[in-house]
This record gives structure tokens, sequence and C-alpha cells, in this order.
């Protein structure tokens, strides 16, 4: 039960700050301009955009991820995991 809860207080903000990054960077890049080690990228779109947002949300699950391991794992101002609360 704890891995559940644990999963959602990093993957939720992840995914929200990944939806507002993705916002700013679908705005501003087109995939049909982009080009990697001189050879432009040959995906559609909507491939582009699919695996541009799994990407930024990793990137964010895992600063949100590393924000939790530093914060003490959920751990309250008296040392008790949240589990432990009544």
């Amino acid at each position: 039960m704890k891995w559940r809860r644990v999963s959602m207080w990093v993957l939720w903000p992840a995914f929200l700050a990944s939806a507002c990054a993705a916002l700013v960077v679908f705005t501003l890049l087109d995939p049909r301009g982009l080009t990697i080690v001189g050879r432009p990228v040959e995906m559609s779109r909507q491939a582009f955009y699919t695996v541009a947002f799994f990407l930024l949300w990793a990137i964010a699950g895992v600063s949100s991820a590393i924000t939790l391991y530093l914060a003490g794992g959920g751990a309250g101002p008296d040392g008790n995991d949240a589990d432990d609360l009544p």
C-alpha cells in the first residue's frame, strides 16, 4: 500500500510539470524543422510529441523522486512514517 502512495507522490506532480513543459515545448518547436546530427527527424508529429512528452515526464519524475528522497521519504516532523499516523 505504501508504494502506491509514494508512487503517486512522485508521478502526479511529475505529470503536471511535464504537461506544463510540453505546452511550452510544443508551442515553440516544430518537429519537421528539427535536425539531429545534421539529419532531419523522420517521425510523424504525433509520434514526436508522444516521445517528447514521456521524456519530459521521466525527467520530471526523477526530479520528484529526488525531492522525495531528500525530504526524508514522507516522514512526518516527529520522524513517524505517514502510514503510522492515526
